[in-house]
């Protein structure tokens, strides 16, 4: 019967949504809301928000519908705030809930963001549902590829020539992300489009 749920992780600087429905509202749509917000009232540095390359295609679009701009940056916070420093903007994060508001703050916070979600709850007299669900996602597929150490299979020829072909299928309908995860021998594939079909197949 809670009209919101606020969860945050181990050291406090993540933070993900629950609505009075029980459903989720990620980091993209928690910053869609603040800039769109922000954007209303003057508060927006350059009419921009920063976010990685993982955050929705949803979003990019919803910001393009306001006039507002999406500058990506590679996956990881510290990226999202070189970026934020770099360009002079306010407002940036990522899809996981880091929010980074250097108004307020220099890195992220998710007590911070949590209250202002709160702050814009009791400002417009909306339910949790309608500001924590702001734009559609655009369906995403998540694979992750574990390989040998010591290969190197994005310098395969064969490879190479599947990853061409799928981002030519998805030109114009969605996006295909590649990339070498920093930690693990796993190459991290994320692909996004609206037709089911052809996102499986990218994939």
């Amino acid at each position: 019967g809670a009209d919101v749920g606020i969860c945050l992780d181990g050291d406090a600087d993540r933070v993900i949504l629950i609505d009075e429905k029980g459903k989720v509202g990620d980091g993209d749509q928690f910053m869609a809301l603040m800039a769109e917000s922000w954007s209303a009232d003057g508060q927006l540095a350059n009419d921009s928000l920063v976010a990685t390359v993982m955050s929705n295609l949803g979003l990019e679009r919803y910001l393009e519908g306001r006039g507002l701009r999406l500058e990506r940056t590679a996956v990881g916070d510290r990226y999202v705030v070189e970026a934020m420093r770099a360009g002079g903007y306010n407002l940036g994060g990522e899809q996981s809930g880091h929010i980074v508001m250097t108004d307020f703050a220099t890195t992220g916070d998710g007590l911070m963001a949590g209250l202002q979600f709160l702050a814009a709850m009791v400002q417009s007299g909306q339910k949790a549902s309608e500001l924590a669900h702001v734009f559609e996602t655009v369906p995403q597929m998540l694979k992750n590829v574990r390989y040998q150490v010591g290969q190197t299979p994005l310098e395969m020829d064969a490879v190479k020539s599947a990853i061409t072909d799928a981002e030519a299928a998805l030109t114009g309908k969605g996006r295909l992300l590649i990339r070498k995860s920093g930690t693990e021998p796993l190459i991290r594939v994320m692909a996004e489009c609206e037709d089911a079909v052809l996102l499986e197949q990218a994939v």
